[in-house]
């Protein structure tokens, strides 16, 4: 990924006065990495709020440690290595967040969706407002929204932790492979292997252009058109509408429940069966870089939408590959959503 913000100039002004015990200089040297740093670590752990314990673990360590920072490497790379060891201090305590594919097999009956486990973690969705100041140059912006891509994050999961780490700041964010073997204190050759490997792993679990890609070929004008007719079907309980903008393998997911659908049958069947019941208010959104819609469901009144989930979408070409609706209140409280519309 293009570095973006800051300058070594400026930086070593900052980090001196930090060093003589201004924290003012140390909030000013640090905040513009702050929003890249936290989407380092949304890709590590899957998930926006252990992305933030992470980072504030290791902005307190950064600043503890100011002493140790002896300049032969940019301020940048030594808040990569912090926040990075912040993380993999974490993963060593979390369970691994996974899909509802890794976890439960696809069911065809919609009568029964389950009750969420709490042995089940799943990786959850990211707010592009949780890096804070969009960046100026258009090809840091793209570079950021599909380095959170859900598919993507999903499959780093699967990585063991040093792997992850390794593939992460070397595809992503452009380390040389000296720089994570000192980031993680190991050597470069164990690193270059540690690359092969995770390459390896993840090549089996994301295939197809990115999100990003996809949408830049669409062009505007067609997702545009795409997200307006999404919306007026689901909002006129049009399945034969929503089935007919539907990939032949299409999967429709409803995280924490345990219950998924494979195919246009199976989803326009428990669309039939158990969504349109009542009507819905759809709101175009983002997540994760991709297009999203937030979920608004009538009350018992019909005066007002209450928030029901967020639904991430998964394009192929012009079709839609996979809905991820995010259920769980928590899961998407980051996105700052209203809890209801009015009639």
């Amino acid at each position: 990924m293009t570095e973006p913000y800051s300058s070594p100039a400026s930086d070593e002004k900052l980090m001196d006065a930090a060093r003589e015990g201004d924290r003012g200089a140390f909030d000013r040297l640090v905040s513009p990495y702050y929003g890249e740093l936290h989407a380092h670590c949304y890709r590590m752990l899957g998930e926006v709020h252990d992305a933030e314990d992470a980072l504030q673990d290791a902005l307190v360590g950064a600043w503890r440690g100011l002493e140790g920072f002896e300049g032969r490497s940019s301020v940048r790379s030594w808040l990569y290595r912090i926040a990075t060891n912040s993380c993999l201090k974490l993963i060593k305590k979390r369970p691994k967040r996974l899909l509802s594919a890794d976890y439960h097999p696809a069911r065809s009956a919609a009568d029964d969706l389950g009750r969420p486990a709490a042995e089940e973690f799943w990786v959850e969705p990211y707010p592009e407002s949780a890096w804070g100041a969009e960046p100026a140059d258009p090809q840091i912006i793209y570079e950021l929204r599909e380095s959170v891509e859900l598919a993507f994050v999903a499959a780093l999961q699967h990585l063991p932790a040093t792997q992850r780490a390794v593939l992460i700041m070397r595809e992503v964010l452009a380390f040389s492979a000296a720089e994570v073997a000192a980031a993680l204190d190991t050597s470069v050759a164990s690193v270059n292997s540690a690359l092969q490997r995770a390459r390896g792993s993840l090549d089996q679990r994301v295939s197809g252009q990115s999100q990003q890609a996809t949408l830049r070929e669409l062009g505007d004008e067609a997702c545009r058109a795409l997200v307006t007719d999404f919306v007026s079907a689901w909002e006129r309980a049009d399945v034969p509408a929503l089935v007919g903008m539907l990939a032949e393998n299409a999967r429709l997911t409803m995280p924490p429940l345990p219950a998924w659908f494979d195919g246009p049958e199976d989803i326009g069947k428990f669309l039939a069966e158990r969504i349109f019941d009542r009507s819905w208010r759809m709101v175009p959104a983002s997540a994760n870089g991709q297009l999203a819609f937030v979920g608004y469901r009538a009350s018992d009144d019909g005066a007002r939408f209450l928030l029901a989930g967020l639904n991430v979408v998964t394009l192929r070409g012009n079709r839609i590959l996979e809905i991820t609706s995010f259920l769980d209140p928590r899961m998407i409280e980051a996105f700052g959503l209203p809890a209801e519309l009015t009639a």
